[in-house]
């Protein structure tokens, strides 16, 4: 779940301050480093002292890193934020609800779309 963090902050960018939404960023890349980390502990342990080793296990790093990042932070972060982003102009171009709505109505619309986007990612 900490992968998600950055969807999570996607989704209240419009109502809360552009800190939290880096530092949900930072929450999700660390998931990702994290893991990444531990998938190289693994292919150490399996590799032993086998020649090639060192190569395996930067694979293995370079591997999960790069997909955790696109996949955890960068492709479901950018959709979120498109969401968002065009939720909120079409909520102001359509309705005539006042600002604080529909930015409450752009984040409920953001946190609606993260099952949508992970369910397929997660497979």
């Amino acid at each position: 779940l900490a992968g998600y963090a950055n969807e999570v902050g996607e989704a209240f960018r419009a109502l809360v301050p552009m800190g939290m939404v880096w530092a949900s960023y930072a929450i999700a890349t660390a998931y990702v480093t994290a893991d990444a980390v531990d998938k190289g502990k693994k292919a150490a342990k399996e590799h032993g002292g086998n020649p090639g080793k060192n190569t395996r296990v930067a694979v293995a790093v370079v591997d999960t890193f790069v997909w955790q990042a696109l996949a955890s932070v960068a492709i479901p972060g950018f959709t979120i934020n498109r969401v968002c982003a065009a939720s909120l102009y079409l909520l102001g171009r359509t309705t005539r609800w006042p600002l604080p709505v529909r930015k409450w109505t752009t984040t409920a619309i953001g946190l609606s779309t993260i099952p949508f986007i992970i369910t397929p990612i997660d497979r």
